[in-house]
């Protein structure tokens, strides 16, 4: 089976930083690019380092509340994810959940069965999503959306030794190519 999994914030919505569930908003053209994805018969999954939860800005709870908002807004536009894959965990935790680890995306495998190697990532930071990406063996597809630009100029030494398979200028875009790898 193959999969998507996108990263949340700078992906399909937000600045790139974590922000309060209540406050996410998606970028106008996340649900079609979502709906697109759905349509190809391609599991969705939202997977997100949402470490502010660990830190205290907000509860678990506010973070699941937000989640459904998402996905209510997603049915609006007939689209949907199929799951959602988060680590809530502070970065001083040492779980094996977050990004750039892979626990998130070996839940995955396991619960829906996954060939990773079949599988997408689409992030917008070099440093845990292609990380991630890379380390599972899915394929890696860069958005230049949120910190996208910064992760391939700034930040580009803190991931040098990984290349995107894809470097998109947003989702759209990004599904497109995943379209044509199919």
């Amino acid at each position: 089976m193959k999969a998507v999994f996108l990263d949340r914030d700078g992906t399909i919505g937000g600045s790139g930083g974590g922000i309060h569930p209540f406050e996410f908003e998606m970028y106008d053209f996340a649900p079609g690019a979502i709906r697109k994805l759905n349509e190809l018969g391609i599991k969705v999954f939202l997977f997100t380092n949402q470490t502010r939860v660990g830190r205290g800005y907000f509860t678990e709870e506010e973070l699941l509340k937000g989640f459904e908002s998402t996905k209510i807004e997603l049915s609006k536009q007939s689209a949907h994810l199929d799951d959602i894959f988060y680590c809530p965990h502070h970065p001083d935790d040492g779980c094996e959940c977050q990004k750039p680890k892979i626990g998130l995306l070996l839940e995955a495998k396991k619960k829906y069965n996954l060939e990773l190697n079949e599988c997408y990532v689409v992030g917008d930071t070099g440093s845990s999503d292609m990380l991630a990406a890379s380390e599972a063996g899915t394929k890696k597809i860069l958005v230049k959306t949120g910190w996208g630009e910064s992760s391939l100029t700034k930040y580009r030494d803190k991931w040098k030794e990984v290349e995107p398979d894809y470097i998109a200028e947003d989702l759209v875009d990004a599904v497109y190519w995943i379209s044509n790898d199919l």
